[in-house]
């Protein structure tokens, strides 16, 4: 049991029978009433935010979650098949838990989020940040740089993002994975 004095981002609650995660909150107090509490709330198994407010001193169950690190190690029909970095146990989760998972490639890296008491799988985090080889794009006009023009490009893994025009195929990039967008050229 926690309260609201115990709230944090990324504290993970047990409301309505769902796994709720706090994205942000902000204490206020109106006039001589008691203090609130407004929240922003990620549900785990829908998706949904939800705005909601509790009283100060509210009192909320807390599930306890780990952070793991996995390591991808390849794609089938049956899901994404993933190896513990730290027992070598090998399992499968489903893509739609890994938001932007086609941006991971065999071997890359990723944490994987656990309720501890149950040992089931809520979510997998991408690192920030993955480099990726452009396997597909159209050449670039020479003189139209003027502009912040972008234009599609495919990368190794199948991937489709926004790439500026002076990125040729069989460049090397960084792509952002929680904005899914270009960030810059590796030498």
């Amino acid at each position: 049991m926690a309260t609201t004095s115990d709230f944090r981002n990324g504290l993970c609650l047990e409301m309505n029978n769902d796994l709720m995660i706090i994205l942000e909150f902000q204490r206020f107090q109106t006039g001589r009433g008691a203090s609130n509490v407004r929240t922003k709330l990620k549900s785990l198994n829908t998706g949904k935010i939800i705005d909601h407010t509790f009283t100060g001193g509210e009192k909320i169950e807390t599930a306890r979650i780990e952070t793991r690190s996995h390591q991808f190690l390849y794609r089938d029909e049956s899901g994404m098949f993933v190896m513990n970095n730290e027992t070598f146990d090998q399992f499968y989760i489903q893509p739609e838990l890994v938001e932007n998972n086609d941006l991971l490639k065999d071997g890359d890296s990723l944490n994987i989020v656990f309720h501890a008491e149950k040992e089931l799988v809520l979510y997998g985090e991408l690192p920030d940040f993955v480099e990726l080889e452009v396997t597909y794009t159209e050449p670039g006009i020479k003189g139209d740089t003027a502009t912040n023009t972008l234009k599609p490009a495919t990368l190794e893994t199948g991937a489709e993002i926004r790439v500026p025009l002076f990125v040729n195929q069989g460049d090397r990039i960084k792509v952002d994975t929680r904005k899914r967008a270009y960030n810059e050229r590796v030498k």
